[in-house]
């Protein structure tokens, strides 16, 4: 079952759940706008995730739906609101319903996966020109090789891409793969660089992966671990073989639990991340973890108000200023999302509601990470807004 099923069924779930009285506070600075309400037709709908920018501040992302042919598009999008589709998906060999965000590499190509379609109907690794001309680079079989990818995927240096499927594999339970570039015939090569058996190594990545300057790859599952509740895990590679090893098991307490989001990392290389449940607060945690002699120590930056589902579905965002910024799921007043971001501040970390959607024409329920341009933040729901098909909006810290 893809992470569209799973949502909808927390989505229903969200509708009733009653939030924790706790306070937080509201910056009274910030500004909201819509900046373009999906239509569910040509233009897309039902975004699952955010931006990627090009150096000129236009952004780039995908719809899991709607689309000359129902199974989503690929999309630029100025932050006047003017939007391109580059790319409908047609379902069949070309794939379809895209979830995951894009990555450009130094040429502005821009690369991503789809959840279903390609030859074996497991899914999907794209490329989009910036002519707009789309090529699969990759469809998964849906055997060792993994299935239904619903992330996006990280680029390193060299152009190689790595990601993650939430299925398949040599135990069923997903795998981190890798795609590299041949130097001749233009074929992209696969690799399996782990098979995830379901037990403490973890189960089930939601989340894409980020590959560190000294090759290592981290990332998140949203099962397995020691408690069955996700875990933090680091993938090196030793020659050909490529070695797991656990940074953190989800408890369910108040470290939180089910990490659907990916990890980030400043330049000390910690890394950052979001739970969608459990924590003190019920709702989910933002952690971080830092490498300290040798080793890893797990941290609770904050923790999320409410009951049921949510923490940040996406990657957080970190801004040069060290301040976090995300958004939520179904907390909130309205129980339809919030935006948030994370100051820090003389060893302890400001919480702060830069916007609290009301489900109505601002849109509903944001599983989208958040770009930053000229000081807005950009990034999309996937309900709401004039025609139910999610909306981009854009916040003023």
């Amino acid at each position: 079952m893809n992470l569209k099923s799973k949502l909808g069924r927390e989505n229903l779930f969200a509708v009733v759940i009653t939030l924790a009285m706790v306070f937080i506070p509201h910056a009274q600075a910030q500004t909201f706008s819509v900046v373009h309400n999906f239509t569910g037709g040509s233009d897309g709908g039902g975004p699952l995730n955010g931006f990627v920018a090009d150096n000129a501040g236009n952004l780039y992302g995908t719809t899991s739906g709607g689309g000359t042919f129902n199974y989503g598009v690929v999309y630029e999008l100025t932050t006047t609101g003017v939007q391109t589709v580059l790319h409908n998906f047609a379902g069949g060999t070309d794939g379809a319903n895209p979830d995951g965000f894009l990555v450009r590499d130094k040429a502005g190509n821009l690369y991503g996966t789809t959840t279903a379609g390609g030859t074996s109907g497991a899914g999907t690794v794209f490329k989009v020109t910036t002519a707009g001309t789309e090529s699969v680079l990759y469809s998964f079989t849906g055997k060792n090789d993994g299935s239904a990818p619903e992330a996006g995927l990280a680029i390193d240096a060299a152009g190689n891409l790595y990601g993650s499927s939430s299925a398949g594999g040599a135990h069923g339970n997903g795998t981190v793969f890798k795609l590299t570039a041949a130097k001749t015939g233009g074929k992209w090569l696969e690799s399996t660089l782990y098979a995830f058996a379901g037990g403490t190594d973890g189960a089930i990545p939601v989340a894409g992966v980020t590959v560190a300057a000294n090759g290592s790859v981290y990332g998140t599952t949203s099962a397995g671990g020691a408690y069955g509740y996700g875990t933090v895990f680091e993938l090196s590679r030793s020659g050909t073989a490529w070695t797991e090893t656990l940074l953190h098991s989800f408890a369910n307490e108040d470290d939180g639990s089910i990490p659907y989001a990916g990890l980030i990392s400043d330049k000390s290389g910690n890394l950052y991340g979001a739970a969608t449940q459990g924590g003190s607060n019920g709702g989910g945690t933002v952690f971080e973890l830092s490498p300290v002699s040798g080793s890893w120590t797990f941290n609770v930056l904050f923790s999320v108000p409410g009951w049921g589902v949510s923490g940040s579905f996406r990657d957080l965002m970190l801004a040069p200023s060290g301040t976090i910024y995300g958004t939520t799921h179904c907390d909130g007043n309205n129980n339809a999302g919030t935006v948030w971001e994370l100051v820090p501040a003389s060893g302890s970390w400001n919480y702060t509601l830069l916007y609290t959607f009301t489900g109505g024409t601002d849109g509903l329920y944001s599983f989208s990470n958040l770009v930053m341009e000229k000081g807005k933040l950009y990034g999309t729901t996937n309900e709401g807004g004039a025609d139910n098909y999610g909306v981009v909006f854009e916040v003023t810290p």
